[in-house]
Parts: structure tokens; C-alpha cells; sequence
């Protein structure tokens, strides 16, 4: 005869166990899968990183006079961000450009938080300042979001100069883009300030290990490089069109 102790263990077995055991594997399955996104996570490049984000960004423009362009200002902090970072691994040499960069983005990350629903559009920034006729003065958001685009423009146009001619000396690579993109918005004190910065510019090795692509195939960082391109070159064109409706485009350093 079954015991009564007998009976709740088969009980058990047939009605309760097959649950915790669907329970158990479901709870292994979803670390496992934890798992593996960490590991993903991990072997993710600063720019596969800044490209997932830039991937995200879409432009709304206008239907009629009831509306305004809108352009999201975070994903493209993200990517100046991640310049600071690069130059933070090539070395203190770096460090004046850095400073200016990070100062522009801070200026328009206070300006963001004071009401982030609103100038989280960088157009509203421009409308704001321009309604306040601060735009043009050297602190002004306006003025830090015209050298953050040209700096970005910059550094695209170096990641797509280094995808070409990888044997290229860097330093030919950054004198070849700086003439095309910085160049002409600089004066005397700025051009001058850039050929000593130049002799300061890293080797290729350097360069590739700052950008975090020194364990990669050339093949797989021209695929990141292009899709970076084709994501940021058309919103940087659209924030220039902006800026010179604005009436900034032309404005220069000393």
C-alpha cells in the first residue's frame, strides 16, 4: 500500500514539478541571454556604440508655418562626447582642443537641462537666443553648437579620409581635412595654434587604438566608419543649412 507521504511525492511530480522545472530553465535561458548581451556590450566599439545612437536620430521637418524643424541635440553630444574620449586616449597633448569641446557641450547640456522638453531641440536653442540677441556673442549655445558641428564635420571627414588611405601618415590625413572643413572659419591665432597641434598628432596605431578599433580588420572598421558617415554627414548638413538661416554660418575665430 501507498503511504500518505508516498502519494503527496507523486502528486507533486506530476502536477508541481514539471512547472518548476519550465520555471528553472526559463530563469537559466534568461541569464544565459544576460549573458551574452554583456558580452556583446563589451566587444562593442566606441564608434558601434555611437553609431546604435546617431541610428536613433530622426529630423522632423516642418509641414507648415505652425511648425519648426526638429533636430535632437543629445544623440549628437554623444558623439562629441566620444571625441573627448578619443583625445583623452591619445594624451594630455590634446588637451586645449579638448577643453574647447568640452566647454561647448557643457554649455548646451546646462542649457538642455534647464527645461529638457523644450531645447532638447537644438532649433529651439537658435530661436531663443536669436529672440534674445545673444546668439552671435562668444558664450553663447548658438556659437558652442556652430564649432561643435564643424569639429564634427572634422572628425568624419578624418574617419573617412583614415578608411580610404589607412597607410596615409596621420598627420597628412588631419592637415588634408583640417584644410577642407576648419580652415577656412579660422584667423591667424587659430591657424596658427593648429600647425603646432599637428606636430603633436599621434601615429596611426596610436590613433586606431583611441578610437577603440586596434583589434579589428581594416574591412570591419571602413564598414563602421561608412555607416557613421551616412548617418551623421546628412544631419550635419541639415544643422549647417540652420545655421546659416540663422545668419552663423559665417562667423570665424581670431
Amino acid at each position: 500500500f501507498c503511504t500518505t507521504n508516498t502519494i503527496s511525492i507523486y502528486i507533486y511530480m506530476c502536477v508541481y514539478a514539471p512547472d518548476v522545472l519550465i520555471k528553472e530553465r526559463r530563469k537559466r535561458t534568461g541569464r544565459e541571454m544576460k549573458r551574452k548581451r554583456y558580452e556583446m556590450e563589451k566587444k562593442k566599439t566606441e564608434l558601434q556604440t555611437t553609431i546604435e545612437e546617431l541610428s536613433l536620430i530622426t529630423i522632423t521637418k516642418p509641414v507648415d508655418d505652425t511648425e519648426i524643424t526638429h533636430i535632437p541635440l543629445r544623440p549628437l553630444l554623444s558623439f562629441c562626447n566620444l571625441i573627448i574620449q578619443v583625445l583623452d586616449k591619445i594624451g594630455p597633448t590634446m588637451a586645449v582642443l579638448r577643453q574647447d569641446i568640452d566647454q561647448n557641450i557643457q554649455r548646451l547640456e546646462k542649457l538642455c537641462e534647464t527645461d529638457p522638453c523644450v531645447y532638447s531641440n537644438l532649433v529651439e536653442i537658435l530661436k531663443k537666443e536669436r529672440n534674445e540677441g545673444t546668439y552671435k556673442m562668444v558664450a553663447s549655445c548658438s556659437r558652442a553648437l556652430l564649432w561643435l558641428t564643424r569639429t564634427m564635420d572634422f572628425s568624419v571627414g578624418l574617419l573617412r579620409l583614415l578608411s580610404k588611405e589607412m597607410s596615409s601618415k596621420m598627420e597628412e590625413l588631419v592637415e588634408e581635412c583640417y584644410i577642407a572643413t576648419l580652415k577656412p572659419h579660422h584667423g591667424w591665432i587659430a591657424a596658427a595654434a593648429f600647425k603646432v597641434c599637428l606636430k603633436l598628432v599621434p601615429d596611426n596605431n596610436t590613433f586606431m587604438d583611441a578610437i577603440g578599433a586596434k583589434d579589428q580588420s581594416y574591412e570591419t572598421l571602413r564598414e563602421d566608419i561608412d555607416t557613421l558617415s551616412s548617418l551623421l554627414t546628412p544631419i550635419l548638413k541639415e544643422i549647417s543649412i540652420l545655421l546659416e538661416q540663422f545668419g552663423l554660418n559665417r562667423l570665424k575665430s581670431m
